[in-house]
């Protein structure tokens, strides 16, 4: 079934609907709206897509469309809805969604055994913290629950994958 919901065009679809959901939410729901607008909960989807993907190749086909379609529907959802952005958040996100397959390889990795892919799982959590407290100014209770969340995937779940890397 994951091998079913963990394709490039499934989640250019997801990623479509969300960007419209997320302006919606920033429109009309300020908590959520401010939920789907910072990193974090962007971190923890990225993170929970690439290491569920079958291998570092799917990782990174998959998150790319998701990221893009998030992107597109989320600035023309802004502009029909009269949102309101400068360029540095336009350019911001923009150069995330191209990092992301790199991101996404890195991430499949932080599942694997060894210090290195460890390391690679603090580094995502602390990424995620920082953004939190640096771009966003400061640690939020759902912040708290999405970089829990995080840590549970990164640490403590189990990934079966097969010879395939």
């Amino acid at each position: 079934m994951k091998k079913n919901l963990l394709n490039p065009f499934l989640l250019f679809l997801v990623g479509l609907a969300l960007g419209v959901i997320s302006r919606i939410f920033d429109i009309y729901f300020d908590t959520l709206g401010n939920i789907f607008s910072q990193m974090a909960v962007w971190i923890l989807l990225g993170t929970v897509i690439s290491i569920f993907s079958r291998t570092k190749k799917n990782a990174m086909l998959n998150i790319f469309p998701f990221c893009i379609g998030m992107l597109i529907t989320y600035y023309l959802t802004s502009a029909v809805t009269d949102g309101v952005y400068g360029k540095a958040f336009i350019i911001g996100w923009t150069v995330f969604v191209f990092c992301s397959p790199i991101l996404a390889y890195f991430a499949w990795l932080s599942k694997e055994d060894g210090l290195f892919p460890k390391l690679i799982s603090v580094g995502i959590v602390a990424v995620s913290v920082l953004s939190s407290i640096l771009l966003f100014d400061r640690l939020r209770f759902y912040d708290l629950i999405i970089d829990s969340l995080l840590i549970y995937f990164l640490f403590f779940k189990k990934v079966k994958r097969g010879k395939i890397n």
